[in-house]
């Protein structure tokens, strides 16, 4: 298998991969369940509800390694080291704050930091301030706090070789 390494900052996650091995911070408190839970998937919309957002988002898994082979049906070996498995395209709904992180990829500065504001507009199909978007269709990792309303805390868009 090809080893690769990516750092995933983008997102709050902290994450490297180097061939099948993952490690990542724990996003968990000290006993029980998570304080806030990771998801990969595609961003279908993003629109202003009052004093926040509503995001629609297409969930799927990012797989590597063994479990990358198996869905892929290669082995040993995944092209591009993942593969993106998104089976049922059930939209899931998630408030977002206002003030959320977010990070898109763009040809000019790779991971680059813009508004909630402005990915909507980029998600509604304008590109107010006319980024050189690297992969416009390339998904997201969200962050979601635990608590409820469970706002998305954090969107960061994954490169895709």
């Amino acid at each position: 298998m090809k080893r690769s390494l990516f750092i995933l900052v983008a997102a709050g996650l902290v994450a490297a991969t180097v061939g099948s091995t993952v490690a990542a911070r724990a996003l968990t408190g000290p006993v029980g369940k998570p304080q806030q839970f990771v998801f990969y998937g595609h961003v279908k919309s993003l629109v202003p509800k009052g004093s926040h957002y509503e995001l629609r988002f297409d969930p799927a898994f990012w797989l590597t390694g063994t479990a990358a082979e198996h869905v892929c049906g290669c082995g040993p070996g995944v092209p591009n080291d993942y593969v993106i498995l998104d089976e049922t395209h059930r939209l899931l709904t998630f408030l977002v704050r206002p003030d959320a992180a977010v990070t898109i990829v763009t040809r000019r500065d790779y991971a680059t930091p813009i508004t909630v504001a402005e990915l909507a507009q980029i998600v509604a199909g304008r590109n107010p301030r006319h980024r050189r978007l690297f992969e416009p269709k390339a998904g997201f990792w969200i962050r979601v706090g635990e608590k409820y309303p469970s706002p998305v805390v954090s969107l960061g868009q994954q490169y895709q070789p």
